[in-house]
């Protein structure tokens, strides 16, 4: 009886199967670190514990988050056929945010009924907290829908000193044409270098300028 009162009660519970319609995974002191969850149920985008951006309900899966409380990627999954048309649609996606901003490196699934493109892309982010560009883009959007409205969001998503909001740098995959391939862009976002094994099993390297114009290949270019 002694022992018994002394020994500490156990903290785990097991289970064989359990149905539930979202799983928080927590800190001590309840910042978010996960949540797992299915569509209706599912979270908005948080930014150190605060909601912000958009109503949750349209994300079904896993979405993790840092240490202070703000989103920082996540797993979405969805996938469904027209019971009319027959025709479907899938996309799965694994997602890693930048510090304070948006997704930068992204492993990506997505299909149109039979269109489909695979792959990873790797991004880069200006360093703008997300947040404060969505406070400014909220605060815009409830101005009068002007010239003036307009030409505010162009400004605030515009490039600060050059540098772009968003800019791919590498996607690397399978495209809707069959063809694997290896696309490298500039810090603006420009393609400049391309490599393809297309549907038949051709194999190409591409150059390409700013403008986006092929200015060499192979093996093209080296026949000539």
């Amino acid at each position: 009886m002694v022992l018994a009162a002394f020994s500490r009660p156990s903290q785990s519970t097991r289970f064989v199967e359990i149905d539930v319609q979202r799983i928080n995974i927590v800190e001590p002191d309840g910042k978010l670190r996960m949540v797992i969850s299915n569509r209706p149920r599912s979270i908005g985008p948080i930014y150190k514990g605060k909601p912000f951006g958009y109503e949750g309900g349209g994300r079904p899966g896993i979405i993790f988050f840092n240490d202070e409380g703000t989103e920082n990627g996540g797993l979405t999954i969805t996938g469904r056929r027209d019971s009319t048309t027959g025709r479907y649609r899938a996309a799965s996606s694994w997602s890693f945010d930048q510090f304070d901003q948006d997704q930068i490196l992204t492993l990506e699934y997505a299909d149109n009924n039979g269109r489909r493109r695979t792959g990873i892309t790797v991004a880069d982010r200006a360093d703008r907290n997300i947040y404060d560009l969505v406070m400014q883009r909220d605060s815009i959007n409830a101005m009068p829908d002007t010239a003036a409205r307009r030409a505010a969001l162009q400004r605030l998503f515009a490039p600060v000193n050059g540098v772009p909001l968003a800019a791919t740098r590498l996607y690397a995959g399978r495209d809707t044409a069959k063809s694997a391939v290896v696309n490298l862009f500039d810090p603006l976002g420009r393609i400049r270098l391309r490599l393809r094994v297309d549907s038949l099993g051709r194999a190409s390297v591409d150059f390409l300028n700013d403008s986006g114009r092929v200015t060499f290949s192979l093996p093209d270019s080296a026949r000539r």
